[in-house]
């Protein structure tokens, strides 16, 4: 299904729309990836500078942090889990796992508290992951 199909059609959200999103992730395709995405879209990524992480908004600009990201992390995949659907939000938890360009192994259970808008696509995505530390 083309991008413009998909932007222009009203899906539902249930489990197999989340399903779908998280076999877009990891075809690590940010076209693909945004095609779910709706053009006022927000990604609340897992880390960064303000206390939301780093809000990137608008879904040229989340494409442009995925296919970044997917330089850096080559081998980046989630593991998913289980889904819960209620209405137009969604929660997701997955493990994520990759190998950065400078060695760096992610290997954390996260998840992704999802917002969807009236045509079914993605308004909000909310990412969290837990942090392993040696104690």
């Amino acid at each position: 299904m083309s991008v413009a199909t998909k932007s222009s059609s009203t899906r539902k959200v249930d489990q197999d729309l989340i399903l779908e999103i998280a076999a877009a992730f990891n075809s690590r395709d940010a076209d693909r990836i945004v095609s779910y995405f709706a053009d006022d879209c927000t990604f609340y990524m897992a880390s960064g500078p303000e206390p939301v992480g780093r809000a990137v908004r608008g879904k040229t600009a989340v494409r442009k942090v995925l296919a970044e990201r997917f330089k850096v992390i080559t081998d980046m995949r989630w593991d998913h889990q289980y889904e819960y659907v209620c209405g137009n939000r969604a929660v997701s938890v997955w493990t994520v796992k990759g190998t950065s360009k400078d060695g760096t192994v992610l290997n954390y259970q996260g998840c992704d508290l999802w917002e969807f808008d009236d045509k079914g696509l993605v308004l909000n995505k909310d990412t969290y992951w837990k942090i392993v530390r040696p104690d």
